[in-house]
């Protein structure tokens, strides 16, 4: 096992230092400008998320994009409180280091509940470098990066990032929430993707081998894996020319988990989704499957999760109202070890984002969630969100 695994790094580390050999010759030779790399790696709109590459031929070419938000919230169960908190201080670097190799990485401050208490007292924010990737760019057929990525098993983890400008709720979905258990959010290793035509499909490729969750299953392995077993995975999904803005596709991750406790469990994540990117309307799909077996009573306990939401940019004022909804449910095996912190839940959402500049938003939301024991929530939600 451990030899296949070293055969296969191997593999790509070749291909990086063929690519890398043939990419110095090049940028030797000339320096093309910055801004004609390939647009669908370096220059998608900063509006859904992706920083844009300044022109220019020297190299680094340095990016930088930020966000930051403010809430208030209220509910009507006994164990939250209402009031304000400053959500996340988040920034996004992006750097051409050359013609086609380039990094990009995220970095984001948090509000912690205990700050000032303990002995040394805890600070006020954590820092968690969320991405950092660096990136050989081949064609659009071929891309090979390294490094701690959003996994790509869904679609939400990959087209929304930290800074919730980007997105049009208060908050992601339960299953692919930053901290959550559902899906492993972060994912540390090496990635292959590309695009392939496919007669006007556009079908698009990830292919990731690395560490898997760490016995904090919240987490990536940073430090190293925890056991002798790599993550892997695959993602498809199509983008066809003949209906612009929809995609769809489907994703498979494996691994094998060891948990604090010593026990491990084998790890299989289906996952697909449906998605129209207009605003006229927007509606995105999503399903996940997570199956655990116990690698010693070889016992299996599936969990699912699936969320569907809807919105639409009125045509009045500018464009500036959009309205929303979105319905969630998590299906949780209750005697799976691995999410013996995770429950059942039913949530219903329905809001309104008013985009008071290009580059900043308010949001007002109402949201019903339902926990163990059929005891319904009702709890509003207020944002104030930017980019700079």
């Amino acid at each position: 096992m451990k030899l296949r695994y070293l055969m296969l790094w191997l593999i790509l580390f070749c291909l990086l230092f063929m690519l890398t050999g043939q990419l110095a010759a090049q940028s030797t030779a000339t320096k093309q400008p910055a801004g004609k790399e390939d647009s669908s790696a370096h220059t998608r709109s900063s509006r859904h998320g992706d920083t844009v590459q300044p022109g220019g031929s020297e190299y680094p070419s340095f990016h930088l994009v930020g966000f930051g938000d403010l809430n208030f919230s209220a509910a009507n169960d006994s164990s939250s409180k209402s009031g304000f908190n400053v959500g996340q201080f988040v920034l996004h670097f992006s750097s051409a280091l050359s013609e086609r190799v380039s990094f990009v990485g995220e970095l984001s401050f948090t509000a912690r509940a205990d700050a000032g208490t303990g002995s040394p007292p805890a600070t006020g924010f954590n820092a968690e470098v969320e991405r950092a990737i660096i990136r050989f760019d081949q064609s659009d057929y071929l891309k090979i990066s390294l490094g701690r990525y959003h996994t790509p098993i869904n679609w939400w983890n990959t087209a929304f990032h930290h800074g919730l400008w980007l997105q049009s709720t208060v908050s992601r979905p339960e299953m692919t929430k930053f901290g959550g258990q559902f899906i492993p959010v972060h994912f540390v290793g090496g990635l292959v993707e590309g695009a392939l035509p496919a007669a006007g499909l556009n079908l698009n490729y990830n292919v990731g081998l690395g560490n898997g969750r760490g016995s904090v299953i919240s987490r990536a392995g940073d430090a190293g894996d925890n056991n002798d077993n790599r993550a892997w995975l695959v993602n498809l999904f199509v983008k066809p020319d003949a209906l612009f803005g929809l995609q769809a596709g489907g994703s498979a991750y494996r691994d094998r988990i060891t948990l604090a406790n010593g026990h491990q469990f084998e790890e299989w994540i289906w996952s697909g989704h449906l998605v129209w990117q207009k605003e006229d309307p927007e509606f995105i799909a999503e399903v996940a499957n997570v199956q655990h077996t116990d690698a010693v009573t070889e016992a299996v306990r599936n969990n699912l999760a699936y969320y569907v939401q809807l919105g639409y940019r009125l045509p009045v004022f500018e464009n500036a109202f959009k309205l929303y909804a979105r319905y969630e449910n998590m299906d949780i095996n209750e005697t799976d070890e691995v999410f013996s912190a995770l429950y059942d839940l039913k949530e219903y959402t329905a809001g309104v984002r008013y985009d008071i500049s290009y580059f900043a938003a308010l949001k007002g939301e109402y949201r019903r969630y339902r926990l163990p024991g059929n005891y319904n929530v009702d709890a509003g939600y207020l944002q104030v969100c930017y980019t700079f």
